[in-house]
């Protein structure tokens, strides 16, 4: 199943997930369960702590969809935390350079590719497949590296060239901080910085995801090479969900005019 997930990553197949941040396992149960392709446990932005992501990693895995983890930072502790848990791979953020790329790798990659240390965590069994599990472990795991900073667009051609990299995430909602854009001032410049992203990993063969709020504009972005699309969160279906329902009974809120 991981192996397989990184080849349609890697080929640029029309890929979907969501960020999951509650964090109990019947939230990543029921997003798993809807079809999604795949789902992205969110460490970074939300109150899931290192003790629950093997639950959670679990939860997927009992549907059979993968489950990558967005991790907090790019220490190698973390990361190999989510993989050792049995996650399909991690979301790096906030690479804006080569050398930073190069450290994912490194803590992603056992080697001789990185330096990740082998350990009887769930996905060898507990110890019981050390072996097995790095054996296939390098060519199975996604590595996703999330550019998000004005610096990582200037950048992008020396991250690109760093192997390995599976995947370059875009999050627009930051690198439009980073570049100091506000509101609806400035989106052309941000669109345009990530068009130069998205332009720079069809030249390098490297697939190219984006973060958006909904699934409105996913057309457009996969006709201009984006395959990898993690929509919205848990949270944001789960709040939209309440929100409509009660738009739609909000008439019944008006006393009855009398006659």
């Amino acid at each position: 199943m991981k192996t397989s997930f990184r080849n349609r990553v890697r080929n640029g197949e029309v890929t979907i997930g969501t960020f999951v941040a509650i964090p109990h396992p019947v939230a990543v149960e029921v997003s798993a369960s809807a079809g999604l392709d795949f789902v992205c446990i969110d460490w970074e932005h939300s109150q899931i702590d290192e003790g629950r992501i093997e639950d959670l990693v679990r939860a997927a895995d009992v549907v059979g969809t993968p489950a990558i983890v967005r991790v907090p930072g790019h220490a190698p502790e973390p990361i190999a935390s989510a993989l050792d848990a049995g996650a399909a791979g991690v979301l790096v953020p906030r690479v804006s350079s080569a050398a930073e790329a190069q450290a994912a790798v490194s803590a992603v990659r056992y080697p001789p590719v990185g330096m990740r240390g082998a350990g009887p965590g769930r996905a060898s069994r507990y110890g019981y497949d050390i072996a097995g599990y790095i054996a296939e472990a390098n060519a199975s795991l996604v590595l996703a590296i999330q550019v998000e900073t004005a610096a990582a667009v200037k950048n992008i051609d020396e991250i690109l060239a760093v192997e390995e990299i599976d995947l370059v995430f875009i999050g627009p909602g930051d690198l439009a901080v980073s570049l100091g854009v506000t509101g609806s001032e400035g989106r052309e410049r941000l669109d345009g910085a990530i068009l130069e992203v998205v332009d720079a990993c069809r030249a390098a063969g490297k697939a190219v995801g984006m973060f958006r709020p909904d699934a409105s504009d996913i057309g457009r972005w996969c006709e201009k090479g984006v395959s990898f699309f993690i929509i919205a969160s848990d949270t944001m279906f789960l709040g939209k969900a309440i929100a409509d329902c009660r738009a739609q009974v909000a008439p019944m809120d008006s006393p009855a005019e009398e006659d």
